[in-house]
């Protein structure tokens, strides 16, 4: 495919975007390129009936108006690069209605429930229990993404101030606080972890039994196999941690732009979408407590 190589080298070293980031824009383009090769277009261009045909075409596979809108914009931004490169002159995807997407409330872990579990849980007392735990710990308690979790570092952790700094979306930094339960929980971890792996000079804080950094796959599978204990959600994921995170501060009270800078979200229009669970709780705590609610 022309220019994709160039594409994804400024998505990676001008733009900064992480490696996760450029690999979804690279997986997208190759979709779309195959698509047009079976369609009979083997020259591929970025034509706005082809791209047309290739929304459809996804979502009679079943995939969702989400995923596909995520496509899209994948091919909106490979457009505006082309453009600044003087390849095309005009960008295709303005031409091209996106399909609607239905609201979506975030699912998330009853906080009663979850922090019960939590308390009262064995882990286990050898190192993958503790660090099991850890990892759970975590993302429940700062929110942070899988991948921001998995890129942690020794010294990512701050016990003196107790708070982590995790570097986000685009390399953007940020700093997290931590409470001194969870502080402590993370220097025994590291004591354990130095014991168990003494020869590895690994800079990572969570790693494999095999002293490697832990990676996507093994963070969800730990994740999943809690939640299964914890809950009946159909959707068991790292990120159902963050949505609880979240929730379970707005209904706490907590600020709103104070937990979008937690989350590290780049615009409150992302964070806004936590407030449809809390209003969910507000109006079945009206139905249950008002007496003209019925």
């Amino acid at each position: 495919m022309l220019y994709k190589d160039d594409f994804l080298s400024y998505l990676r070293f001008e733009k900064r975007y992480s490696p996760h980031t450029v690999a979804s824009y690279d997986n997208d383009l190759k979709q779309f390129h195959i698509f047009c090769k079976q369609t009979g277009s083997g020259s591929y261009e970025l034509d706005s009936s082809m791209i047309r045909l290739w929304i459809v075409s996804l979502l009679e596979q079943g995939v969702s108006a989400r995923s596909v809108n995520r496509k899209l914009s994948t091919l909106k931004t490979f457009s505006r690069y082309l453009i600044r490169q003087g390849v095309i002159s005009v960008n295709p995807l303005n031409k091209v209605l996106k399909p609607k997407m239905s609201k979506r409330i975030p699912a998330f872990v009853d906080e009663e429930k979850l922090n019960e579990f939590l308390d009262n849980y064995e882990f286990g007392e050898d190192y993958a229990g503790k660090r099991n735990q850890v990892i759970i710990e975590l993302l429940y308690q700062t929110g942070m993404r899988r991948s921001e979790l998995i890129g942690l570092k020794i010294g990512s952790v701050n016990f003196r101030e107790n708070h982590l700094r995790v570097l986000g979306k685009r390399n953007k930094e940020r700093l997290i606080p931590i409470n001194n339960d969870l502080g402590r929980r993370l220097e025994e971890y590291i004591e354990l972890r130095n014991d168990t792996f003494p020869m590895q000079n690994n800079e990572y804080l969570l790693l494999t039994l095999k002293a490697q950094p832990v990676y996507p796959k093994l963070v969800y599978r730990i994740i999943t196999e809690f939640l299964k204990l914890v809950t009946t959600l159909d959707k068991k994921s790292p990120h159902v941690l963050r949505h609880s995170f979240a929730t379970h501060l707005l209904n706490r009270g907590a600020d709103l732009n104070a937990i979008k800078e937690l989350l590290g979200h780049a615009n409150l229009s992302a964070t806004q979408v936590y407030t449809h669970n809390t209003f969910e709780k507000l109006k079945n705590i009206y139905k249950q407590a008002h007496p003209r609610a019925t």
